[in-house]
């Protein structure tokens, strides 16, 4: 019997502790002092005890970002993520949510039925980074299969390689063709971040933004269509969609273990020995569901860890929970009569030891005809699902994702600043000069024409143009 601290093998030869209490976890969250973040800490990789292509590794190795980081480099990381973050209006995304959903939607509104994973939790977020980060159609499918497996840990050192030669792409193009994207404005910060530095923050940005957005809309989605407590309610009429989330955030955080962090020095940490520099991971969805924490209602208690606390708190949850509760909020205000297609107990979880995934999420529901037909989705190359992911039938994710990321540039005008509609947010005790949006931030380029066989990304943006 363990208390607050228990030790786990994260994969073969990969040893940790894992915090499962939660005053244990927020010792840990909010003590840099005592753990560090500087996975460069990290003895049984430096030593060779844990192989570079262990599958964890990539989730867990240094990298020069604000998540790795401590002290002096962490805040100048930390303060040019927030500055960047804070340039995005709310309304705007909003709105970029709303018509990528709707068009998601009418791809399969007419079929009576759909994984609502694959064709719409998965598909709106990646949608809504490419978006956000400038990133041309052609890098996108790259950059999602690259993610999907470091996160499943399938094939994980092949699979950081994809994230890294493509990220070089995307930061290559951006230094040509700067924009108001998220790319820019963190080039643009009087941070000076290098190329490498450059990389760094974009995985941990489009890391967090696709994968764990995924699992928060359709982890949400199960709840609501399964939990006789939401589910009546829907049919009544009402959609408790943020009672929805905070059960969900407490109960099946997207990131179900996670917050690695490393002893500084050798301590007693809950009756047991942690050695200097060996792995203490935060679990998340243990620490949440503590007894000590129970409540029967957790309406409007957002004290959950599912964002972490302290200096390395997400910090994008506002966006992250606006981009969900808009996913969810949509899709049942078109299909209000949605239910699940099996039962809610053979509904299968992916394996990977960080992330609460589910592997699909079959639906049903009366068809809506829509006015016009949709346009034939564009064929996909058959390589594009993700690792861990070969259920996935490339034709029908096409299909499901074709509200493309063109779609919100057709929806705006031409050369405008659609996310850069206000400035850095004031509120920050040292806040940084902006860069002049003029100087800086021009109209895109369109992607470049398709070739015969178009990758996912081009399929899309093409679907949308209606070519």
């Amino acid at each position: 019997m363990y208390g607050p601290v228990a030790p786990v093998e994260l994969a073969p030869g990969a040893q940790a502790t894992l915090v499962t209490d939660y005053r244990a976890a927020l010792d840990v969250l909010r003590t840099p002092e005592r753990f560090a973040k500087d996975a460069r800490r990290w003895r049984a990789l430096a030593d060779g005890r844990v192989a570079p292509d262990n599958p964890v590794v990539p989730m867990m190795a240094y990298r020069p970002n604000c998540l790795f980081s401590d002290g002096d480099a962490h805040r100048r990381y930390r303060e040019a993520v927030s500055d960047s973050l804070g340039r995005i209006d709310p309304n705007a995304l909003r709105g970029y949510v709303e018509r990528s959903a709707d068009s998601l939607i009418d791809r399969f509104t007419a079929k009576g039925e759909a994984d609502l994973l694959r064709s719409y939790a998965k598909m709106l977020p990646l949608l809504v980074f490419q978006q956000l980060f400038g990133c041309p159609p052609e890098l996108g499918d790259r950059l999602v299969e690259g993610f999907s497996g470091i996160f499943d840990g399938v094939d994980a050192e092949r699979a950081d390689a994809l994230i890294t030669s493509s990220l070089v792409e995307l930061i290559a193009h951006k230094r040509e063709q700067p924009g108001a994207d998220m790319t820019s404005w963190l080039m643009a910060h009087h941070a000076e971040l290098t190329d490498e530095e450059m990389i760094h923050q974009l995985v941990v940005l489009i890391g967090a933004g696709t994968e764990p957005q995924q699992n928060l809309i359709a982890n949400a989605l199960r709840l609501l269509l399964a939990d006789d407590r939401f589910a009546g309610d829907l049919r009544g009429g009402s959609m408790p969609v943020e009672d929805a989330l905070d059960e969900v955030l407490w109960l099946d955080p997207p990131m179900a273990n996670y917050a690695v962090h490393y002893p500084v020095e050798d301590l007693d940490f809950g009756g047991t020995r942690l050695r200097a520099g060996e792995p203490v991971v935060v679990s998340f969805a243990a620490a949440n569901t503590d007894p000590a924490l129970h409540s029967e209602n957790r309406s409007g208690n957002r004290a959950h860890l599912a964002w972490s606390a302290g200096p390395h708190h997400c910090p994008a949850k506002d966006s992250a929970r606006l981009i969900a509760a808009v996913a969810v909020e949509r899709l049942l205000d078109r299909l209000p009569d949605l239910e699940l297609a099996v039962p809610v107990d053979r509904l299968v979880w992916r394996p990977g030891p960080f992330h609460r995934a589910l592997t699909a999420l079959p639906v049903r529901f009366p068809p809506v005809p829509l006015p016009v037909p949709a346009p034939a989705p564009q064929t996909v190359h058959p390589g594009y699902a993700g690792a861990g992911e070969s259920h996935v039938d490339p034709s029908a994710a096409a299909s499901a994702a074709s509200a493309s990321a063109a779609a919100p540039a057709a929806a705006e005008t031409s050369g405008d600043s659609r996310w850069n509609v206000r400035p850095a947010p004031s509120h920050q005790s040292h806040p940084s000069p902006s860069t002049p949006q003029a100087a800086t931030f021009t109209e895109r380029q369109p992607a470049s024409a398709p070739t015969a066989r178009r990758p996912l990304w081009s399929s899309l943006a093409a679907w949308w143009r209606g070519q």
